[in-house]
């Protein structure tokens, strides 16, 4: 038998989060968006089938509490992972500058004929990552312990 989540199980642990289909997609892209990285920290293994990027994530899941607290936003470095990866592209991004800094905007998944499909990266600056999947499978891992955001606040996209 299962049993509903409670308010209680909600502690600050590090996110350890898997996506399958597009709504958990949402919840990940949700949590990695404005997640700073460089071009150094991108990694495509073909023969594995991955894409890796270790992303220094703002903890949207503690933003509020934080601000309620009195206290900075945190960050944290993050390994967004996808699998099944047929092929990379990218548009916009200079690739042989590895100290380039990018920020991810979302994640978002195009599907294909069958289970295949796309995984696009949208990064500000009008730059784009598309991975070539066979099937979905995305995750979102904390890898560090959470850190004071260097900026001191949280983005603001209301512009």
């Amino acid at each position: 038998m299962t049993e509903d989540a409670r308010f209680e199980d909600g502690q600050d642990k590090p996110l350890n989060l898997g996506a399958m289909d597009v709504d958990d997609l949402q919840v990940i892209s949700a949590l990695a968006q404005d997640g700073v990285f460089t071009v150094g920290d991108m990694r495509w293994m073909p023969k594995e089938r991955r894409f890796a990027i270790l992303i220094n994530r703002l903890r949207r899941e503690d933003v509020d509490a934080a601000k309620r607290a009195g206290r900075p936003p945190e960050r944290v470095r993050s390994l967004l992972v996808v699998d099944h990866v047929l092929g990379m592209a990218s548009q916009g991004v200079d690739r042989s500058d590895s100290d380039t800094v990018l920020a991810v905007l979302s994640v978002n998944f195009t599907p294909g004929a069958d289970a295949d499909g796309q995984v696009e990266f949208v990064l500000a600056g009008d730059g784009a990552l598309r991975a070539n999947v066979e099937a979905l499978e995305v995750s979102l891992k904390d890898v560090t312990r959470p850190y004071k955001a260097v900026s001191g606040h949280v983005p603001d996209h209301s512009e």
